[in-house]
C-alpha cells in the first residue's frame, strides 16, 4: 500500500463529491485526507489516498473519464468587454453560440433593457487557452461592437470560482516555470498548512495571502530593490566586524582579519548576488579568503552557503536537517505538519541553497558527566577567527535542534543566533515579515518551553561575561540573529551602536538621513 494524492476538480452540484468517493472505494483505495472549502474554490477538492498502486492508477483514469481529475494548471486568462446586441429574438443566443466554440467560461454577465445603457451587454470570459482569446475577440469584432474593459493573461483578475488557478498563477511568479505536477505537489502542501490553521481559527484566505506575501517580499527586496542595514565594529586594531541586515530573514555576520575573512550565517540564497555585490562594496569581495560559520539550518541563516565556493563549518545535526523536508527535524514537534510545509515554503520561495562543502564539528556524547561547559551549554569545538578564540556551544533546541552559538569569552563575543534577539531595534518592514512565519507555524521555536529556558540560560552567561568584562571597562557585544548587535543594560537589550544603509547600486546612506 502507498499513499498518493491528486486534486479533483468537480461540477458544484449535489452527489458530486459521492461519486468520486465511490469511485475510490470501487478500488479500495482509503481517503486519508480530504478538503474541500466552498468558500475558498467551489471545485477543487484536495485528497490524499493509501491503496495500492495498480488500483490508483484505476481511480485515476475512472476519475478522468467522467472530467474530474485535475491534470494540468494552465494559465486562465481573464477578459471582460461591452457588446452590442441587435434588439432581436435570439441575439442573446446567437452571441453564446460564439462563446461556447470558444471553450471559454462565463464568469459575468450584466443586461438590462431598462437601465441606463439598454442596448449593453457587460460580459465577464475566463479562457483556459489564451491563445485562444484573439481568436474569439476578431470572430465577435467581425459580428458585434465591443468595447474591450480588461484583458489579463497574468491571473490577476480572475475571480474566485477558480481560486487555485488563480493561486498558480502568482506562484509562477516566484519559483518560475515549474512543471505542472511540481506545481500541483506544492498546491496540496499549502492545503494542507490552511487545512491545519484553519482548524486553528484562522481565516483560509488570508492563510493563503501570508504564504504569498512570503514570496513577495523575498522577490520584492532583491536585485535593484536589495538593501542592508550595516553595523561595523572594530573588535581589535587589526580585526573589524560587519553586521549586514538584509531586508527580511537573518543578518549577516563577517569578521575582516589580516589573514582570512569569516563569515557567520549567510542569508536567503535569493539574496546571494546581492550579498556578493555589497561585500564587493565594502571592500570585502575577494571570496578566496572566506570561510563559513553556520548557526542553524534555518533558510534564512544558511540558505546561501551552498552559492559560496568555500568550505561551511557546522554540526552534523544541522547538516541532516538541511537535507529533510522539516525544520523540525530531530525536535520534539518533528511531527508537526505546519513545520513540514512551512520549511517547503520557504525554501522553495528563498531559493535555499544548503552548505555543500562542509567541515563538521566532531562527534561528542552531549551525556557524559566530564563534558567541559560554558554556562549551561556544551562546548562541542573550538576555533580561531585571527587570532580571536572562539568555543562552539551546542544549544538546547528550543529554537532548531542542533543549533550552536559561538563564543569568544576573552573579547565578549556571543552569536546566539535566534534564541536572542533584540526585537526593538526590527525596522517595522523586518517585524511585518518575520511575523508571517509565527503565523503559519504558529511559533517560531520548535520547541517554546525550552526555547524560554535557553534564552534565560544565555541572558545568564552574557551577564557572567560582562562581570569578567568589567575591569576593561567593556561589555559582551550580542550578535542577535536578527536586529542590532546589542548589550545587555539592567536586564534589557539595548542597541550597542547605530547604523547605515547599503542600497542596491547606491552610496551607503547614514541611518540618522533615512
Amino acid at each position: 500500500m502507498e499513499q498518493f494524492s491528486f486534486i479533483a476538480c468537480m461540477p458544484d452540484r449535489p452527489g458530486a463529491l459521492h461519486r468520486a468517493a465511490e469511485i475510490i472505494k470501487r478500488y479500495e483505495g482509503n481517503i486519508n485526507r480530504i478538503q474541500y472549502d466552498h468558500r475558498i474554490d467551489t471545485h477543487t477538492v484536495f485528497f490524499e489516498v493509501t491503496s495500492v498502486s495498480q488500483a490508483y492508477e484505476k481511480i485515476r483514469e475512472e476519475l478522468g473519464k467522467i472530467g474530474y481529475l485535475q491534470t494540468s494548471l494552465q494559465p486562465v486568462a481573464f477578459v471582460k468587454f461591452h457588446v452590442y446586441l441587435p434588439n432581436c429574438s435570439g441575439a442573446l443566443f446567437d452571441f453564446l453560440n460564439h462563446i461556447t466554440s470558444s471553450g471559454a467560461n462565463i464568469t459575468f454577465l450584466d443586461f438590462d433593457d431598462r437601465g441606463q445603457h439598454p442596448e449593453r451587454l457587460v460580459v465577464g470570459l475566463h479562457i483556459e487557452n489564451p491563445n485562444m482569446i484573439d481568436a474569439l475577440l476578431n470572430q465577435l469584432k467581425s459580428r458585434y461592437r465591443l468595447d474591450i474593459l480588461e484583458y489579463d493573461t497574468t491571473g490577476e483578475k480572475l475571480d474566485d470560482t477558480v481560486f487555485y488557478l488563480r493561486l498558480a498563477q502568482k506562484l509562477r511568479s516566484f519559483i518560475g516555470s515549474a512543471e505542472d505536477a511540481f506545481l500541483m505537489r506544492f498546491l496540496h502542501d499549502i492545503n494542507h498548512i490552511t487545512q491545519e490553521l484553519s482548524n486553528l481559527q484562522k481565516d483560509p484566505i488570508e492563510v493563503f495571502e501570508n504564504i504569498l506575501k512570503v514570496g513577495d517580499c523575498l522577490n520584492r527586496t532583491s536585485g535593484d530593490n536589495f538593501y542592508a542595514d550595516v553595523q561595523r565594529v572594530r573588535i581589535k586594531d587589526d580585526i573589524e566586524l560587519f553586521c549586514f541586515q538584509p531586508p527580511c530573514g537573518g543578518n549577516i555576520y563577517l569578521f575582516d582579519t589580516p589573514s582570512e575573512r569569516v563569515m557567520i550565517d549567510t542569508g536567503y540564497g535569493i539574496y546571494y548576488q546581492d550579498i556578493v555585490n555589497m561585500l564587493q562594496y565594502y571592500g570585502l569581495g575577494d571570496l578566496s579568503r572566506l570561510k563559513i560559520y553556520i548557526t542553524h539550518a534555518d533558510a534564512d541563516h544558511c540558505g546561501a552557503a551552498g552559492c559560496f565556493p568555500v568550505p561551511s563549518y557546522l554540526n552534523r545535526e544541522t547538516f541532516l536537517i538541511t537535507r529533510e523536508t522539516s525544520r523540525a527535524y530531530g525536535s520534539s514537534s518533528q511531527g508537526c505538519i505546519l513545520e513540514e510545509v512551512y520549511t517547503k515554503i520557504i525554501n522553495l520561495f528563498s531559493r535555499f541553497t544548503p552548505p555543500s562543502n562542509t567541515v563538521l564539528f566532531p562527534e561528542i556524547s552531549l551525556s557524559g558527566e566530564t563534558i567541559e561547559k560554558r554556562g549551561e551549554f556544551p562546548i562541542i569545538a573550538r576555533f580561531r577567527i585571527g587570532d580571536l578564540e572562539f568555543e562552539a556551544l551546542a544549544g538546547m533546541g528550543g529554537h532548531m535542534h542542533g543549533e550552536v552559538f559561538y563564543l569568544c569569552s576573552e573579547e565578549g563575543l556571543l552569536f546566539p543566533e535566534d534564541a536572542v534577539i533584540n526585537f526593538k531595534s526590527l525596522s517595522p518592514d523586518r517585524t511585518e515579515y518575520n511575523v508571517l512565519a509565527d503565523y503559519l507555524m504558529t511559533s517560531v521555536n520548535v520547541d517554546s518551553k525550552l526555547a524560554r529556558k535557553e534564552r534565560q540560560a544565555l541572558l545568564s552567561l552574557i551577564s557572567d561575561i560582562d562581570e569578567q568584562l568589567a575591569g576593561k571597562n567593556k561589555k559582551c557585544l550580542i550578535c542577535c540573529g536578527h536586529g542590532s548587535i546589542s548589550v545587555l543594560d539592567n536586564g534589557k537589550l539595548v542597541e550597542y551602536t547605530g547604523s547605515e544603509r547599503y542600497v542596491a547600486g547606491q552610496k551607503c546612506i547614514s541611518q540618522e538621513n533615512l
